[in-house]
């Protein structure tokens, strides 16, 4: 088992959504999130007075996956987070020790 820890643009969180669940995901975890990478952020015009933006808005998504949906999910992401660009995002792989329902009591890929 798998945790995958994506961020991505705002914008492609319908696509990476869409492709995950035809992925065969079933669910996941989306938090607005704050950051930069090699970015480094841009300067905006406002009333006359320009000021930097550190920080860009973007979208963490984590999903937990079992063995056999790892590389299409990893995959899903790829493909429907890119845009050739600088500030695409990352993704992270954090393998699980342990997974429980905490509802059924379940563990393990069943628990997913």
């Amino acid at each position: 088992m798998k945790l995958i820890i994506a961020i991505i643009r705002p914008f492609k969180l319908d696509e990476v959504r869409e492709a995950l669940g035809a992925a065969g995901v079933s669910g996941l975890t989306v938090t607005e999130v704050k950051g930069f990478g090699r970015q480094k952020g841009h300067t905006e015009l406002y009333r006359g007075a320009e000021y930097v933006v550190d920080f860009l808005p973007k979208i963490k998504i984590e999903c937990a996956v079992g063995d056999d949906t790892f590389e299409a999910a990893l995959d899903a992401i790829t493909r429907a987070a890119g845009t050739g660009k600088v500030g695409d995002g990352k993704v992270f792989v954090v393998a699980l020790e342990q997974v429980l329902r905490i509802r059924t009591g379940e563990i393990g890929a069943d628990a997913l």
